[in-house]
């Protein structure tokens, strides 16, 4: 059974093992120790405090098979980004030059640079090994951050971001930031993005242009990738999109991804989802569906098609193992919707 869970020092191994496997430009999860084991201690303790609106908090979450211990994927949610470290996008706007007299009319894009959503809440981390890519699994553990925070929603904003990751070639090189680089700054797109994994962001500041920068002055090919995903990022694009994800013209500031937004509560998850009763039974089936304990701290998560839900009394029935794994009795409540 695969479960998740929030993540543990005990998952530092995996957690580092998972850094290293998702590659240049997963701003997120940087090949650094002390960066990664301060992840997982920023995380326990966000998971134990009493809160009535969020700050700096990050939840991190493990998707753990059962049965052999393996952490097969990893996800998290930012309650509130900016509030410590700036937050920097580009956002793609428009600009008209006109003249009456000349009977000239153009209209220009412009990337202007902003901290717009300081204070969102962010989904960010996700990443699912290579073997268990199959099946329900990523799926799940995209759609189950959400049912988390409709359960602690006093703990997020009501806007909730997610960066995309842009386009880059193997090497991690990505066509927007050769065209930056060339003229603003003098270091390769992997070791940028690394140092903004590591929280160093004042070089942002320092060296971005201040000024709006006209979209058609940008190499033909930092133009063509404004707004585009990574390759291996377009099947997380698309279930946030179903999920009512929209971009409304923020843009990574290195490799010009597109950053999507939502209301928390306008999110599909959190609309379908149902909070239900449990009762234990030992023979029951029905279409597979996700369920959570609701818990904090305890949170877990599991995907089962052992269950069957029964819309007039709102009870869900489960069997005992799924039950046991998710540490519930009969008569506890749970959130769950159908995968």
């Amino acid at each position: 059974m695969q479960i998740l869970r929030p993540i543990a020092s005990s998952d530092f191994a995996a957690f580092k093992q998972i850094a290293i496997e998702s590659g240049h430009g997963f701003t997120s999860l940087p090949v650094d120790d002390q960066l990664l084991q301060d992840k997982i201690a920023r995380s326990e303790k966000s998971f134990s405090k009493t809160l009535s609106k969020p700050f700096d908090e990050g939840y991190v979450f493990v998707l753990e098979d059962s049965e052999t211990g393996e952490i097969m994927g990893t996800t998290a949610i930012e309650a509130a980004v900016g509030m410590q470290v700036p937050l920097y996008h580009y956002h793609l706007g428009k600009t008209v030059h006109h003249s009456r007299t000349l009977d000239v009319y153009n209209t220009v894009d412009i990337l202007s640079m902003c901290n717009d959503y300081t204070g969102c809440s962010e989904i960010c981390t996700l990443f699912l090994r290579e073997p268990f890519r199959k099946g329900l699994a990523g799926r799940f553990l995209s759609r189950s951050r959400f049912v988390f925070m409709a359960d602690h929603s006093e703990r997020f904003s009501d806007t909730v971001i997610a960066e995309m990751r842009g386009v880059s070639d193997s090497e991690g090189n990505s066509p927007f930031w050769k065209w930056l680089q060339e003229h603003f700054f003098s270091i390769e797109f992997p070791q940028a993005d690394h140092l903004v994994g590591l929280g160093d962001k004042v070089f942002i500041s320092e060296l971005m242009p201040k000024y709006p920068i006209y979209a058609n002055l940008l190499s033909t090919d930092a133009q063509a990738v404004i707004g585009k995903v990574h390759e291996k990022t377009k099947p997380a694009l698309k279930l946030l999109q179903k999920e009512g994800f929209e971009h409304r013209g923020y843009i990574d500031l290195f490799d010009a991804g597109p950053t999507v937004e939502a209301k928390l509560q306008n999110i599909r998850t959190v609309q379908r989802s149902k909070v239900a009763q449990i009762e234990i039974r030992s023979d029951v089936s029905g279409k597979a569906r996700a369920i959570s304990n609701q818990g904090l701290a305890n949170f877990k998560a599991t995907f089962t098609d052992k269950c069957s839900y029964d819309e007039q009394s709102k009870t869900l029935f489960i069997a005992p193992d799924v039950a046991k794994a998710l540490a519930l009795n009969n008569g506890d409540s749970v959130r769950t919707f159908t995968l």
